[in-house]
C-alpha cells in the first residue's frame, strides 16, 4: 500500500543551517499493516510523513501509495489517498463550522461538488451513528461550532473525518500528545477500532513507547532520518520499553536521550 524507495530530504542545503533529516529512506508497507514509530528528537519521523503527504517535493526517491506513484504529485492531489491527524487539535477542521458541515466536508474530499441540498437528513442520521460511538455527546451537538469543543472532542472528531472515506492510508502525527492521558487513551482505543474494523494501513508516530508497543501489528524506530530498528508480530508484542532502549543503543551506538516525552507512561 505504500513504497518509500531511497527518498531523502535536506533543509537549508549549503548553510551553516543545513539538517539532513532524512537520509535514503527505504519502507514498505502491506495492505492493512498498522505501523507504530518511534524515535528521539529530530529523527525523522514528522519529516517522513510530511514527505508521504507531500508538504514539501523530497530530494531524491519516489513514493508510492496503492502503486502509484505520488512523488511528483501536490499536496492536495495526495488528499484524496490519504487520511491525517495532526498533534495539534486545532488543525484538521474549521472552527468557524458546525460538526455536521466538517463531516461533510470530509465526506466529498475528492468527489465533484454538485448544487444538491447542503447536507441531506439520512446524511445527518449516518453522523449521529457514528458520534454516538465516541461517548463524547456530540451526537447532539450537530450544529455546534467545531471550535467550541475541546481538544480531546475535536481530536476524535477530526479522527473520524479522516476515516469517513477509508483513505488509502492513515497518518497519525503524535495525534494524542496533546491530550491528557484519560482523553488520550480513549483517542487511541477509537483508532485502534476504526483501523481494525476498516482494515486500514496505518503509520503512526508517537512519543510514548507503550502505546507504540501496544497498538499495530509493527514498530519501526528512527534515528537521523533512518529506519534503525523494525520488528513486528509475536516479537513485537513481546518487547518492553527498556528492550527498546537497549535496540537504539545497538542500532545507534548511541546511548538513548531519556527524554520526557519518549519515556511517557
Amino acid at each position: 500500500m505504500l513504497e518509500i524507495i531511497g527518498i531523502s530530504k535536506t533543509f537549508n542545503a549549503g548553510t551553516v543551517n543545513e539538517k539532513r533529516a532524512i537520509v535514503d529512506l527505504n519502507l514498505t508497507l502491506k495492505d492493512g499493516d498498522f505501523v507504530t514509530v518511534i524515535g528521539g528528537n529530530g529523527a525523522g519521523k514528522s519529516t517522513m510523513l510530511n514527505a508521504i503527504a507531500g508538504v514539501w517535493p523530497v530530494d531524491t526517491g519516489k513514493i508510492l501509495i496503492d502503486g502509484r506513484d505520488v512523488t511528483k504529485l501536490s499536496e492536495h492531489q495526495r488528499a484524496k489517498f490519504l487520511g491525517r491527524v495532526f498533534q495539534d487539535p486545532m488543525n484538521g477542521t474549521a472552527a468557524t463550522m458546525g460538526i455536521e458541515e466538517n463531516l461533510a466536508l470530509a465526506l466529498r474530499r475528492g468527489k465533484r461538488r454538485t448544487l444538491g441540498p447542503g447536507i441531506r437528513n439520512d446524511e445527518r442520521e449516518t453522523y449521529r451513528r457514528m458520534l454516538s460511538r465516541l461517548g463524547l455527546g456530540l451526537e447532539t451537538r450537530l450544529t455546534s461550532k467545531v471550535g467550541l469543543l475541546s481538544g480531546g472532542q475535536r481530536q476524535a472528531l477530526t479522527l473520524l473525518m479522516a476515516t469517513l472515506v477509508g483513505p488509502k492510508l492513515l497518518l497519525l502525527d503524535e495525534h494524542t500528545a496533546a491530550l491528557d492521558p484519560k482523553t488520550a487513551k480513549k483517542v487511541l482505543e477509537l483508532t485502534d477500532e476504526i483501523i481494525g474494523e476498516q482494515g486500514l494501513t496505518a503509520l503512526m508516530v508517537t512519543h510514548n513507547m507503550k502505546d507504540a508497543i501496544q497498538y499495530g501489528n509493527r514498530l519501526i524506530m528512527m534515528h537521523e532520518g533512518r529506519i534503525i530498528y523494525d520488528v513486528e508480530g509475536e516479537e513485537k508484542k513481546g518487547l518492553s520499553v527498556e528492550d527498546l532502549l537497549k535496540k537504539f543503543g545497538e542500532a545507534s551506538g548511541e546511548e538513548f536521550a531519556n527524554d520526557r516525552m519518549m519515556l511517557a507512561n
